[in-house]
C-alpha cells in the first residue's frame, strides 16, 4: 500500500528583485543553510535552504502578481530553543507575533519580508495526553 512519508518542501513567493532580502532572513535571521537548487531548475532564479536534518526543504520563488497570505496560511518551522530564536530574531529587527498557548507546544509567529506567516514552534511533548496513552 502506497502512502506519504513526510513534507519534503514548502514553496514560499517572494518579491521578483527580492533574493537579497530572503537570503538576508532566511538565511541570517532564521539561520538556514542555502543549497543549490537542481541544475534543471536553475534557470528560474530560485533561492532554496536546508530545512531539517531528513532532507526537508524551503523553496523562495518570484512571484509578479501581488499575492495576499490569509491569516491561517503560514508554514511552521520545529525550533530547538523557541527563547533563543525570538531573542535572535529581535536582533534582527524581526517583529515578534504572540500566539495562542498551545500546551507542550510554546510558539509565536513572524512574518517574512514578503509578508509570509511562518510559525515557529518548539516541540516539548504531547500536546494531548489521551493522544500520548494511545500510541
Amino acid at each position: 500500500m502506497s502512502g506519504i512519508r513526510r513534507l519534503q518542501h514548502t514553496s514560499v513567493p517572494i518579491a521578483p528583485a527580492g533574493h537579497a532580502t530572503a537570503r538576508g532572513f532566511y538565511g541570517e535571521a532564521l539561520g538556514l543553510t542555502e543549497i543549490s537548487p537542481p541544475r534543471e531548475l536553475r534557470a528560474l532564479s530560485l533561492v532554496w535552504f536546508s530545512a531539517g536534518n531528513d532532507g526537508q526543504e524551503l523553496h523562495c520563488f518570484a512571484e509578479e502578481r501581488p499575492f495576499s497570505a490569509t491569516s491561517g496560511q503560514h508554514l511552521c518551522l520545529e525550533v530547538d530553543d523557541l527563547d533563543a530564536f525570538r531573542h535572535r530574531l529581535e536582533s534582527h529587527g524581526v517583529p515578534i507575533e504572540e500566539a495562542e498557548a498551545i500546551r507542550n507546544r510554546p510558539r509565536c509567529f513572524v512574518r517574512d519580508p514578503f509578508g509570509n506567516l511562518l510559525e515557529l514552534t518548539q516541540i516539548d511533548g504531547p500536546y494531548d495526553p489521551d493522544l500520548a496513552r494511545a500510541v
